[in-house]
């Protein structure tokens, strides 16, 4: 475990080299390559070696993990100081130190206990708290002092469409909450590409963190310290829970983990709760005479753990309405529009998981677009007891989304969700039956069926007149 431990500290060492950018200026690279050159040619066997090799190193005898993650850096050093826009700074040591510093936590764990979810806490642990470190000290390198590194950018500077880093990040990186929030998104999502990679492939995760980090910088959303420590506390304890129920894979747990804090962060409390029932609902529907499932062959698979592609596929569309909520700040578009493509993906989503949840469990399933008599688990089959399970799914996220809406409004709105998922639980039953098999699998009808909610939604308020 030693020599582990020590190979996560110099990558995490290599990392924090990061936080030298805004000072090296155009140089920024140079460190980076400078290690990658050393890797490559200067050490080839022998105690560093061993020490610094990945799975897959010794057999090839280079360090091409080292040298990969060191040049991804390096790349990134240089793309900071392309104009017009460059990476921010804040992006770079984020996404460099979230990944060094989670595989220091990481191993660091390891050293007390084996059990994955630990790991994972550990990484996601590590990461966040480097990456928090990493941006401070880039934002006190950016700005004259103290004092300004408190006050949030001036609307000249961000006019200015990026000519430097700190003028970019300035409405996020000068307030501590907003530094939390960057610094556990680029944790998390560099723990959950690190789920679907090799461990060799630090170089990939290193590079899609800090694109997603630069997106939140552009987004520039408001971030209040009562709402960053509720997200990280009530979303860290739900995937924990997912995962000790079974009801989640690690990757699967990190996907809602992110989502969840997302839509706490960017879209509120209100969005956090409709998201959440579906998760809880849907992952306890699951495991929901789970065995008796299996024996009619209609059982999730993976013992009923949602993995990342069921997690993403039912939420990626609810995702992206939420961040074009946030994204209205700087576009002229109505924000409740996105709001209703939120709620009616996720009434969607809902609503197809308890028909087919529950709908399983019974004889009799017929195919929906003929309603002739088919053997259970065939694609677009229904049960009537599945449809009522539906719908009072849809009407669980249509009264939650009620509550955020104005008084007048909250009725019909709320209608609209309910109306919206049952539109989308029966596209997906259609497609299943018309398309689901050799040309498409589960996962992609269920994302189409979420946009056909969301669309729904919208379509339903835009014709009606309804003002949210």
């Amino acid at each position: 475990m030693i020599p582990r431990l020590r190979r996560a500290s110099i990558f995490a060492a290599v990392g924090a080299l990061a936080v030298l950018a805004p000072t090296l200026g155009n140089a920024a690279a140079v460190p980076f390559l400078a290690v990658a050159a050393l890797a490559f040619f200067g050490i080839r066997d022998g105690e560093w070696f061993d020490i610094l090799a990945l799975p897959g190193d010794r057999e090839e005898e280079r360090l091409y993990g080292l040298v990969a993650f060191s040049l991804a850096a390096g790349g990134l050093a240089l793309f900071a100081t392309v104009p017009p826009v460059p990476l921010p700074y804040e992006a770079f040591a984020a996404a460099t130190l979230a990944v060094g510093g989670g595989r220091l936590g990481r191993e660091l764990v390891g050293r007390k206990t084996a059990d994955e979810f630990p790991l994972v806490a550990g990484y996601v642990a590590g990461g966040t708290a480097t990456a928090l470190v990493g941006q401070v000290l880039v934002q006190l390198q950016t700005t004259a002092g103290p004092d300004e590194w408190l006050a949030p950018a001036s609307a000249s500077a961000l006019a200015d469409g990026g000519a430097t880093a700190s003028a970019v990040a300035g409405p996020i990186g000068s307030a501590l909450p907003g530094i939390v929030f960057l610094a556990a998104v680029a944790a998390l999502t560099a723990a959950f590409v690190r789920s679907l990679v090799f461990a060799r492939d630090a170089h990939i995760t290193v590079i899609l963190v800090a694109l997603t980090v630069w997106g939140f910088i552009v987004l520039t959303p408001t971030v209040s310290a009562p709402l960053i420590l509720f997200g990280l506390g009530v979303t860290g304890a739900l995937g924990y829970v997912s995962f000790a129920l079974g009801t989640a894979s690690v990757p699967g747990m990190l996907t809602g983990v992110l989502a969840a804090l997302l839509a706490v962060v960017l879209g509120g409390i209100g969005w956090f709760l409709t998201l959440m029932s579906f998760y809880a609902v849907g992952g306890l529907a699951s495991k929901y005479r789970f065995d008796e499932k299996a024996d009619r062959g209609v059982a999730q698979e993976n013992e009923g753990a949602r993995g990342t592609g069921n997690v993403l596929a039912n939420s990626a569309v609810a995702l992206v309405a939420v961040i074009g909520y946030a994204a209205t700040a700087h576009v002229d578009v109505s924000p409740a529009l996105f709001g209703l493509a939120f709620a009616g993906a996720t009434a969607t989503a809902m609503a197809d998981t308890l028909s087919s949840e529950i709908g399983g469990l019974y004889d009799g399933p017929r195919l929906v677009t003929t309603l002739e008599p088919v053997p259970p688990g065939t694609d677009g089959a229904i049960t009537w007891q599945g449809e009522v399970a539906g719908i009072a799914g849809a009407c669980i996220v249509g009264a939650l989304a009620a509550l955020g809406m104005p008084l007048g409004a909250a009725a019909v709105g709320g209608g609209i969700v309910v109306a919206a998922g049952v539109a989308g639980m029966t596209v997906d039953s259609l497609l299943g039956a018309l398309i689901e098999g050799e040309r498409i699998g589960n996962q992609a009808v269920n994302f189409l069926a979420t946009l056909a909610g969301a669309t729904a939604a919208v379509a339903c308020a835009v014709a009606l007149g309804v003002a949210l």
